[in-house]
């Protein structure tokens, strides 16, 4: 089953580029700067932040549907960042080395299913939820920290 994992949009945060650290929490919003190649999973590219760069943490509605569902958390986008990445067929490395929720929702963006898996085993996971037809699409999300790390659609 051919599958696409989509970043995050990063259009409704781009007002929030360049503002200062003072203006930032009016907004619901704080600068990091990543100070680790590893901890800074950035939502916009699906990769890892890299050392020194300017990082958003904004709260992101993932879920909007108008169900029990609806849902939103705190991610990292990129200071900057100006399209959402889109890989088919491929675990971006900023997944595939995370313990990975991956939830399953129907046509009425209600949860079909879910499970936990290691990222370098998401694909088959993947695979195994794509197979039920009532699937529609599937979130995954860090286990850890629960953030939203990608919508994943079939290709």
């Amino acid at each position: 089953m051919s599958f696409r994992i989509t970043g995050v949009d990063p259009t409704p945060f781009t007002h929030l580029y360049g503002l200062s650290d003072a203006e930032l929490p009016i907004h619901g919003a704080v600068r990091r700067i990543a100070n680790a190649p590893s901890g800074f999973p950035e939502r916009t590219q699906l990769r890892d932040a890299y050392v020194g760069e300017s990082l958003l943490l904004v709260n992101h509605t993932h879920q909007p549907a108008n169900t029990p569902y609806r849902s939103s958390h705190a991610i990292f986008i990129s200071e900057g960042a100006e399209t959402a990445a889109s890989v088919v067929d491929t675990v971006p490395q900023s997944l595939a080395k995370r313990l990975i929720s991956l939830r399953a929702f129907d046509g009425n963006d209600m949860i079909a299913t879910a499970d936990v898996v290691e990222g370098r085993d998401l694909a088959a996971l993947i695979a195994r939820f794509f197979e039920d037809p009532q699937v529609r699409y599937l979130h995954a999300h860090y286990a850890k920290y629960g953030c939203f790390a990608g919508l994943v659609e079939r290709a």
